[in-house]
């Protein structure tokens, strides 16, 4: 598990080349946009709980039968179980978003989760549904503009969504 700075230098070594001018200027830009990467990770981390209660409450007006008896979703054991699972998804995205890198929300958190789903008879396309209704709300909260550092926020928006679509198409 590397940040991008680490994954870049191991790459660039196990080459035994140096960084090229773009991996430079990718990083650069990196650091440049520290201070929005920031922003995003904590307004979604202060959102959090609202995030998920919000996703799981429409996800359940949308697909009832999970609540309703014999339901994935049904009893409150079973509803806490995936309200965590959903905030563990959601919290290690955030750590993605901070690394701006991937493969701790892939090393940590999705490898086999879709055959764990399985194995537990949970319904991976809703998970993926879940999923997406969080997208949908940390993107709103994420991009909401006031109060936080100003400039183009076009490609770290891409990127926080390509960590959900990953996160989605992993266990859906």
């Amino acid at each position: 598990m590397f940040d991008a700075f680490a994954k870049v230098v191991s790459q660039a070594d196990a080459r035994g080349e140096y960084l090229s001018g773009s991996q430079i200027d990718a990083l650069s830009a990196m650091v440049a946009d520290g201070n929005k990467r920031m922003d995003v990770v904590n307004r979604i981390t202060s959102n959090s709980s609202t995030i998920v209660a919000n996703a799981a409450r429409s996800l359940f007006a949308e697909q009832p039968q999970l609540i309703a008896p014999g339901g994935n979703a049904y009893t409150s054991r079973r509803m806490a179980a995936c309200l965590r699972d959903m905030e563990i998804i959601l919290r290690y995205i955030t750590y993605a978003i901070f690394a701006g890198d991937s493969s701790i929300l892939d090393d940590r958190c999705l490898n086999g989760l879709k055959e764990t789903y399985l194995a537990l008879g949970t319904p991976g396309s809703s998970v993926a549904v879940g999923v997406g209704k969080m997208k949908e709300a940390a993107l709103a909260i994420a991009g909401d503009t006031n109060g936080v550092t100003r400039g183009d926020c076009a490609s770290l928006m891409s990127e926080v969504s390509s960590y959900f679509d990953k996160a989605a198409s992993a266990v859906g």
